[in-house]
């Protein structure tokens, strides 16, 4: 415990038996449960989680599900249903098992998925359970052994101690960042923060890829964590869904960590076109959920003004490149539809732009 806050970490682990053992068994002491989400594996990673916790499983405090303490009274009906909701949920998620007999007293949690799913769908079976027994602050750690976990206590103490909603590692701002972390996911990890950025609404956040987080128990209830994307664009669905939440976010900075004996199974070329295909439909959605539904705002309007008018400045356009590739005679009106459709489209863009950042501002903390 931090503060006398409960601490838990959920591993995600596929294919990871060399790396898995040392992973748990160098978390520090303050963590009262490790949950290890085994994504069916085809090696022996679920023997080697087996046989520590049957091996060297500590005995830890007690923590009890809180799917039951809820009792239907006259003015309490809407935290009834909350409960009830989390009880039937379970269905969204992808089939697994939970190994241990005694989740409620040790310390070591093994989940087997019952069919890979990607990393994604693991770690958010991973915050199910710590959702389900109402832990503090769920840190994730990924099972290859590429997070120093000398740095989760400077992950955690956000969430214990400040009230921060999410929180994450951030690679970049280290200054070994350009010599350890290899080129090509630097700049693949550039290219997707910028998009991130813009998608998201967290403006501020640089190491958008980066897996070492922190997350709150409020911001566990506040978003469908069956609905989280499933694959390696996780970190970048999951800032869209907490900013649409309302959740506040910091980044710590921490050391890349690579050549330890991991193997990458992202291959860069394939997920960066996916995630930004991924990043792309989340914008829309937060601008109509966020900005329309949830909390009117005027930048709503103007976003969806300035998509407009950028629309209407292709029929000009294309008889502008037209004429200039044929040679043809080109009327004034047509280059002065195109002109100020496209000034006001671009003037309507930044302003949006400018408003959403100054709104998202107080969510960076």
């Amino acid at each position: 415990m931090l503060n006398n806050k409960t601490i838990a970490v959920v591993v995600p682990a596929y294919n990871e038996e060399k790396q898995i053992g040392n992973v748990i068994e160098t978390i520090p002491d303050f963590v009262d449960r490790i949950i290890v989400v085994n994504d069916c594996s085809v090696d022996d990673t679920k023997g080697v989680v087996e046989r520590l916790i049957e091996d060297n499983n500590i005995t830890t405090i007690e923590i009890k599900n809180i799917l039951n303490l809820v009792e239907l009274k006259k003015y309490n009906r809407a935290d009834f249903i909350l409960q009830e909701q989390l009880k039937t949920e379970m269905k969204y998620f992808v089939p697994s098992e939970v190994f241990n007999m005694k989740p409620e007293q040790e310390r070591i949690i093994l989940i087997n998925q019952l069919k890979n799913s990607g990393v994604g769908a693991a770690i958010a079976r991973g915050y199910k359970w710590c959702k389900d027994y109402g832990i503090d602050c769920t840190a994730v750690m990924a099972g290859d052994g590429q997070m120093d976990p000398d740095e989760l206590e400077s992950i955690c103490k956000p969430v214990i101690e400040e009230n921060i909603d999410y929180v994450k590692g951030n690679r970049l701002i280290h200054r070994s960042a350009w010599l350890v972390i290899p080129k090509t996911r630097y700049f693949g990890n550039s290219i997707l923060s910028i998009l991130t950025k813009i998608a998201s609404g967290y403006w501020h956040v640089s190491d958008t890829q980066s897996g070492y987080t922190a997350i709150s128990k409020k911001a566990v209830n506040a978003i469908r964590l069956y609905d989280v994307y499933k694959s390696y664009g996780m970190p970048n669905d999951m800032l869209v869904k907490l900013n649409i939440s309302f959740c506040t976010l910091r980044e710590v900075e921490i050391k890349p960590v690579y050549d330890i004996g991991e193997k990458s199974k992202m291959k860069v070329l394939k997920v960066v076109p996916r995630i930004s295909l991924l990043l792309f439909v989340s914008f829309f959605k937060r601008l109509w959920i966020k900005y329309l539904f949830r909390d009117f705002h005027p930048l709503f309007l103007l976003y969806n003004a300035a998509f407009l008018l950028g629309i209407l400045t292709l029929p000009y356009l294309i008889k502008i490149i037209k004429s200039f590739l044929f040679g043809s005679h080109l009327n004034y009106e047509p280059l002065l539809a195109f002109i100020f459709l496209f000034v006001s489209a671009f003037q309507a863009l930044l302003f949006a732009m400018w408003m959403d950042i100054q709104d998202n501002e107080r969510l960076y903390k």
